[in-house]
């Protein structure tokens, strides 16, 4: 028995039907390792050596494979034809050499572009070695993604607070989409007049020309910049006489473009069908997966990452018979077309995106597939197809008008085009995006040289200039595709971290870069702007691409890299906040400190008059702030629309809402840095309640505010446990706290009105779900095991703070520590200090003894197994 390893369950399935009783396929699921979220995962003083871990649901794969690997004659390495399948391949095979299963049984390592029969039985024909140099690549990407992103984040961390995280290509693309934003910003609008005259032919047959010239000078698209000037030059042609002087008729050939490839794929589908590039992936890894067609499962189309443009021999050959077949043979080429990769840094020579079997046509599959599946499919029939069509023959009739009024004159010019043979048009019929009609593709009436036209009227129409627009997802991609940023299967996934950081939003399909992202992006251009070039990286990807075909040394990249990357970071760990926020206010200055209509300085505090505002960072990121604090309280959220007054929530210094009946306190409501609040009293002990989400300023009187401020409120005693059930709104929304345990309320109105069945009800509700309070915070930073006990020592951000974590004990970070600064010695020393006060012994007063028995176990089991593999032999 052969067994045969594939990465998914689905294509682990549809392989199994190929093959015979001979062999047995399993799916690795993905990745089975990756370099653990902690320091020292890449340890450049070791010559970058690597650990890799394995999570439980890889571990029992892993098992399973092992096992299998046992009872069969050969093990067959069928991961995915590109980077990422070979180190999949690699891995597995890295994995059990360390179990040491495999012996003197024979690896092989197969691939295929399509799943069909025919290409899986192909590529068992023909097996070959794992490719260390593409193995070598992917490790040098990896390596480079976590040093960066190890090495710079931190950085972010100290500078910045509530900076998420950096990385090599995330941080590229941030940028484009910020420059473009900042573009956006710095455009001028500008008015301009076009004028257009509808004229008739001597046969009636009407059609519109534009003006090109006026008195001899050709006019340039401002030119016309006011209506004046544009009511001179209608007057002077509503009195001229028209002519055609020339008329030519020229006839062009518009070729077809390429097939897909992941980057065209994903940017068609964003603008035709709607697709984020997420959504395009995931769609088109189904359809190459095997769909049931029929009672055959088969995959529709070719592997879906891949930079290529050529289709296999064969393909053509069933591109040419289907279009024969489909349109006739006047739209057969005489040969098939060959295509090259345009792109600046093009990855392994792979096939384009294609149907498997272009005899399925997108009518005859659509029965079988939803309604993504089939929209994505016909999108790849078409294009596919179409790249093997006659090219499209067009008229293009460009007629120059003389408009003569006295002694002025102007130039206008018709155009104009006709179909005289649809070619690969034809593969499109009635998709607009393909065969779109634009000025230039309105067919023009029948003209004649040196023939008068009739004027019918003149329109001078106003125009404004736009801006650039934001990138959207398709646009973003082509741009890093443009510019060698990134690969096709990083593309998707570098604009989910962007979305998740919240240092991007979608709005309407295009990217707007949030505050925070600006924030990251000013810092990196500032401190570390080579590392965010668009040529560096570009360069850095181009490296990686020579490592694959065998021409640099991994570790020679790696180490001219960080050579430069490790000292540059040292050298900005040692700068101080205020330098950092001396830079930023100056570039981040007309987001931070928008102009104000009144032209006074937008830098002035608007509440005390005397004060500089300025960037100030806190625990949750970046605030405008007075420098007269804690004089003067002034805040605002950094890159708040608004004019710059006091929080920009439509508050003019602090409103006065009443007084407290029981503490005869003055109730106000403010604006922080957060937003709105209310607030009891005054001095650090002042209470203060946040505005909940929909609940306007303008909307909160003295009720109100004392409801806020009176929460959490107590709905009543729990009938089973006694506990006290209290509501709330918290971090995430509304809640109900019984017992450690937190239940969400759909609304913050039910915080103020729930009574105590209901909540008893609510909870129940929850228990039954398997909810049990608050998730337990992401570890910021792993120290290490626990010398005595074991187990992970960790620092995590918490409700109340940084706080290290051993276990069950949790022990508070002194004030001021740096979480990222802490030590594993520190660490103990806290962890021991919390334990003693709890009543549980110091882990350093434990006796040594039972750990070395156990390492006498250890020593014993080990040289049991030892023993028993030698009998085995």
């Amino acid at each position: 028995m052969d067994l045969v390893i594939v990465e998914s369950p689905a294509k682990a399935k549809t392989i199994n039907k190929y093959l015979g009783s001979n062999y047995k396929v399993l799916a690795s699921f993905g990745h089975v390792r990756d370099l653990p979220p902690k320091d020292g995962s890449v340890r450049p003083d070791e010559d970058f050596a690597m650990s890799w871990s394995v999570d439980s649901p890889s571990s029992k794969r892993l098992s399973d494979i092992a096992k299998a690997v046992k009872d069969a004659d050969t093990l067959i390495l069928a991961t995915d034809p590109d980077r990422e399948g070979e180190a999949i391949s690699w891995h597995v095979l890295e994995v059990l050499k360390q179990k040491k299963v495999l012996k003197d049984k024979p690896v092989q390592r197969v691939v295929f572009n399509a799943i069909t029969k025919k290409a899986v039985l192909d590529a068992l024909a023909h097996p070959r070695e794992v490719d260390a140099p593409l193995v070598d690549a992917y490790l040098a990407r990896r390596a480079l993604d976590y040093l960066v992103g190890f090495t710079l984040s931190p950085v972010l961390w100290r500078k910045l607070p509530g900076a998420r995280s950096a990385g090599r290509v995330q941080s590229v693309a941030l940028r484009l989409v910020c420059d473009r934003e900042a573009e956006i910003e710095r455009f001028v609008r500008e008015d301009y007049w076009q004028i257009a005259a509808a004229l008739v032919t001597p046969r009636q047959e009407s059609f519109e020309a534009r003006l090109t010239t006026v008195d001899g000078k050709k006019l340039q698209k401002l030119d016309i910049k006011s209506q004046e000037q544009a009511d001179d030059i209608k007057a002077m042609l509503d009195g001229a006489t028209f002519k055609a002087v020339s008329v030519e008729a020229k006839p062009t050939r518009r070729n077809p473009a390429p097939p897909f490839t992941t980057s065209t794929l994903q940017q068609a589908a964003s603008s035709r069908l709607g697709f984020g590039a997420s959504r395009t992936m995931q769609v088109a890894q189904r359809l190459y997966e095997g769909i049931d067609i029929g009672g055959e499962t088969a995959g529709l189309i070719t592997y879906m990452r891949t930079d290529g443009v050529q289709m296999a021999p064969e393909a053509l050959d069933q591109a040419r018979k289907a279009i024969g077949a489909e349109f006739g043979e006047r739209y057969l080429p005489e040969k098939p077309r060959f295509y090259s990769v345009k792109a600046k840094n093009a990855q392994e020579a792979h096939e384009a995106i294609r149907p498997t079997d272009f005899s399925r046509t997108p009518d005859q599959v659509r029965r079988y597939l939803d309604a993504d599946q089939a929209r994505l499919y016909e999108m790849i029939w078409k294009r596919a197809i179409a790249s093997q069509m006659q090219p499209a023959e067009i008229e293009r009739t460009t007629v120059e008008i003389v408009a003569e009024n006295g002694a002025r004159n102007a130039g206008l010019r018709a155009v104009g085009s006709v179909i005289r043979f649809e070619g690969f048009l034809a593969a499109y019929a009635i998709d607009k995006d393909e065969n779109a009609e634009d000025e230039e593709s309105r067919r023009l009436p029948e003209i004649h040289e040196d023939e008068e036209q009739t004027r019918e009227k003149i329109e001078a129409t106003k125009h404004t200039t736009e801006p650039p627009p934001r990138y959207s997802e398709a646009s973003l991609i082509k741009k890093m595709e443009e510019l060698g940023i990134g690969r096709p299967s990083t593309y998707a996934a570098t604009l989910k971290t962007l979305e998740d950081r919240d240092y991007v939003t979608i709005e309407k399909r295009k990217l707007m870069p949030q505050a925070k992202g600006r924030l990251v992006t000013a810092f990196l251009e500032n401190f570390f702007e080579r590392y965010v070039e668009y040529d560096f990286t570009a360069d850095l990807e181009e490296k990686l691409d020579k490592i694959s075909d065998g021409q640099l040394s991994w570790k020679d990249v790696l180490r001219d890299f960080w050579q430069d990357f490790s000292g540059h970071v040292d050298e900005i760990k040692e700068l101080r906040v205020t330098n950092v926020l001396d830079a930023l206010n100056e570039e981040l200055a007309p987001l931070a400190f928008p102009a104000k209509e009144d032209g006074s300085d937008p830098r002035a505090c608007p509440r005390c008059g005397t004060g500089q505002l300025s960037l100030k960072l806190g625990r949750h990121g970046a605030f405008v702030g007075c420098s007269n604090y804690p004089e003067c309280g002034f805040t605002r959220q950094f890159g708040e629309a608004g004019n710059g007054e006091n929080g920009e929530n439509g508050l003019d210094g602090d409103k006065v809402l009443g007084k407290d009946p029981h503490t005869e306190e003055e109730i106000t409501l403010r604006s922080g840095r957060f937003g709105p609040y209310v607030q009891r009293g005054e001095g650090k002990e002042a209470k203060r309640a946040g505005l909940p989400k929909g609940w306007a300023p303008d909307s909160i009187d003295i009720e109100k505010a004392l409801a806020l401020l009176s929460l959490p409120r107590d709905v009543g005693q729990h009938p089973e446990s006694g506990k006290m059930i209290s509501a709330g709104i918290g971090r995430y929304g509304p809640f109900l706290l019984h017992d450690g345990a937190y239940a969400n309320l759909e609304s913050v109105e039910d915080v103020f009105s729930i009574g105590l069945n209901r909540a008893v009800t609510v909870i129940a509700e929850k228990q039954a779900k398997g909810g049990r309070g608050r998730s337990t915070p992401t570890a910021l930073k792993e120290l290490g095991d626990h010398p005595d006990e074991g187990g992970k020592i960790t620092v995590r951000d918490g409700r109340y703070g940084p706080y290290v974590n051993h276990g069950k004990i949790n022990a508070t970070l002194p004030k001021g520590k740096d979480p990222m600064d802490v030590t594993l010695e520190e660490a103990l020393e806290l962890i021991a200090a919390k334990a003693a006060k709890g009543g549980k012994k110091k882990p350093a007063a434990k006796k040594k003894a039972p750990a070395k028995k156990a390492t006498t176990a250890k020593k014993t089991t080990a040289a049991k197994k030892k023993t028993a593999a030698k009998k085995e032999e």
